[in-house]
């Protein structure tokens, strides 16, 4: 867990409580920048804002974001933001595992229709900078990532099939099962973008029922299965580079063995 920055470390304690009247508990993860507060005054989730810089995560944007979204019920609710760090309340209940993001996906794909008919955030997201962004940042570069950015410049953004608020990074981990129900959590890359580029990595995470997903969410969003199958798959390329992106820019920015091998997993799918 990295060290708080000073000024969030007092926006966190103006909005959970007295120093001494609070427990802190730093959370696993690939960023390491959450930690879990229980206070008198309820528990929280603070999220800091990484350091070293990953691109697009912005923690004033999310903020505002979720604020857009509070009245969604999808999300939790935002207490305090600031260019440091944000502080949210947390949600209660166990995140859903591989099998279990499986067996939900009736109720997941209607999180994704109440998500994707809220009205636009004003956040758009861009993949074409954003990927350049990635091989920028990143100590580490090789030439079949030149040749596949080049490749997807050359080609274009496919043209939205829908444009909707997007959560995207949509996967067992981040699904919550809550006594209210199921909440969506990590909205550190939500933005505006197209619905099939949401399901392109939702399906990234459970390949085998790909087939489901897409049928089952043109069904709720009476979108034509056979175009929502060939966006998706315009997407794809995408979603890869992004994600490979990702993990190699992580992977040269600290000595997680893990985030090492996932970037070397990712760039084979490339």
């Amino acid at each position: 867990m990295h060290r708080i920055n000073p000024v969030f470390q007092r926006i966190i304690q103006q909005a959970t409580g007295e120093p001494g009247k609070v427990s802190t508990i730093p959370l696993a993860g690939l960023t390491g920048h959450s930690q879990k507060i229980v206070s008198s005054c309820g528990t929280f989730i603070a999220r800091a804002a990484p350091q070293p810089a990953i691109p697009f995560v912005d923690r004033q944007r999310e903020f505002r974001l979720l604020r857009k979204m509070r009245a969604s019920g999808l999300a939790p609710q935002p207490v305090a933001g600031h260019r440091q760090g944000i502080v949210l309340t947390w949600c209660a209940g166990d995140a859903l595992d591989e099998q279990r993001f499986s067996q939900q996906r009736p109720q997941i794909v209607a999180l994704l229709r109440q998500l994707h008919q809220q009205p636009l955030t004003g956040y758009r997201l861009q993949l074409l900078p954003l990927l350049w962004r990635y091989w920028q940042l990143s100590p580490q570069r090789h030439h079949r990532w030149l040749r596949a950015l080049r490749r997807l410049t050359q080609q274009g953004e496919p043209q939205p099939l829908r444009l909707a608020p997007l959560h995207m990074d949509l996967h067992a981990g981040n699904v919550i099962q809550s006594p209210e129900g199921l909440c969506l959590i990590d909205w550190e890359y939500a933005a505006d973008g197209d619905v099939a580029l949401e399901l392109a990595a939702v399906c990234a995470s459970d390949p085998q029922h790909q087939t489901d997903w897409l049928a089952e969410y043109a069904a709720a969003m009476q979108l034509p299965l056979p175009v929502l199958v060939q966006q998706v798959r315009r997407w794809q390329p995408w979603l890869r580079l992004l994600m490979a992106s990702w993990y190699q820019l992580r992977a040269g920015q600290g000595d997680d063995d893990t985030l090492h091998q996932l970037a070397r997993q990712s760039w084979e799918q490339i």
